[in-house]
């Protein structure tokens, strides 16, 4: 494992950097934006290990127009992050360069990225999320407002392969970005038809490499460990990559990752001892930014996976799983066996694997991939994305 990390940084070049409009991050990585775990206090974790841009749950720009409660606490940053990244969802050029002008006018964001890959049927069917490329005139004007509307704040657009094998749209819409002035592209490698099933296709983000060449162009879609990140990297040339479900439990993924394009040492995984002290230090994080009440049940999805492939009971898990403070936390946290995380399971999958889906889309949507089409405002919903 060593001599092919060794190998993969001499391809991709230790120190590596990325560079997003005026923005330098440290090293080429980016943390996905995931729906009910990307707060500000998973951030802050994730950012405790390593250096990388650490983007916000996705938020909608009609809600956040509207001046939704909910919404306006999904774009909340703490005091001291930066740089301020925030995704952002619009389906109509008006709520787009509104929702811009808002958080660029009131400074709230460093960067905002625009989400054109989410798969969730309530988006899809309204034409938002990964539906929306396949409409190429509607999918410019979009991206054209936002970019307008942001000055000097950089605009990213992150989306997938397309909305089945048969209707690919990666490479139309990285080039439309690249002309609209976006500062870098991100691809995950699934078709919203896939969900989250199979594998990712990492030879579609070395074709949009080869088609978009003034921006950064990142790749998203399995990656486990850093040795993955390398290998992406290595194989598609691409200049960075997003991690997703890959650091759900697992925030000192970062960690590893900049290690391996330091050229350091890359960390091995923690022991259940160490893992134990991060599970509390995340749920104080979430109870002090929510509240006891909802702090608390906010961290229990987070039990399963950072407990996934140690060799931890049924029973302790379940139990876990239902915690009501942190009081309880700390008295079952203390119960667990310090052991290591088994060799086989370092790149055990995490987070949601369902999928294929039929995909759900306004009525005639994919009839004309050229048309002047507009896409029903429900589109650009409240609800977040992947």
């Amino acid at each position: 494992m060593t001599a092919t990390i060794d190998q993969r940084r001499a391809a991709v070049g230790a120190g590596a950097a990325l560079t997003i409009g005026p923005l330098a991050v440290g090293v080429p990585v980016v943390l996905a934006p995931m729906a009910g775990v990307t707060n500000a206090p998973f951030r802050r974790l994730c950012r405790r290990f390593g250096a990388g841009l650490y983007v916000s749950e996705m938020i909608s720009a009609r809600a956040l127009c509207e001046g939704n409660e909910k919404t306006d606490k999904l774009a909340s940053f703490a005091p001291d992050e930066t740089p301020r990244s925030l995704q952002l969802a619009a389906v109509d050029p008006r709520y787009a360069a509104e929702a811009v002008t808002r958080l660029v006018g009131d400074g709230r964001v460093d960067h905002i990225d625009l989400n054109f890959g989410c798969p969730v049927r309530k988006v899809t069917r309204n034409g938002g999320g990964g539906a929306l490329p396949w409409k190429r005139s509607l999918y410019r004007r979009v991206v054209a407002a936002a970019v307008g509307a942001a000055g000097p704040v950089p605009v990213t657009v992150k989306f997938r392969v397309g909305i089945d094998d048969e209707h690919q749209t990666y490479l139309d819409a990285g080039r439309i970005a690249e002309d609209e002035g976006v500062a870098a592209v991100a691809l995950h490698g699934r078709t919203v038809a896939q969900l989250y099933a199979g594998q990712a296709d990492w030879s579609t983000i070395a074709r949009l490499k080869e088609a978009v060449t003034s921006i950064p162009v990142l790749g998203n879609g399995d990656i486990w460990e850093a040795d993955d990140a390398m290998a992406m990297m290595a194989e598609t040339g691409c200049d960075g990559v997003v991690i997703g479900r890959g650091c759900l439990g697992r925030p000192w993924l970062f960690g590893q990752l900049a290690a391996a394009f330091t050229g350091e040492p890359v960390p091995e995984p923690p022991t259940v001892g160490a893992v134990v002290d991060i599970m509390a230090e995340h749920a104080e994080l979430l109870v002090e930014w929510f509240g006891d009440h909802r702090g608390i049940r906010e961290f229990r999805k987070h039990t399963a996976w950072y407990l996934k492939g140690y060799p931890v009971g049924g029973e302790i898990r379940g139990r876990l799983g239902r915690v009501e403070s942190l009081d309880q936390l700390g008295e079952l946290l203390a119960t667990l066996p310090d052991e290591p995380l088994p060799d086989e399971n370092r790149r055990v999958a995490r987070g949601h694997t369902r999928g294929p889906q039929v995909v759900a889309l306004p009525d005639g949507w994919l009839d004309d991939a050229w048309d002047d089409a507009t896409a029903d405002p429900e589109g650009d919903s409240a609800a977040s994305g992947g």
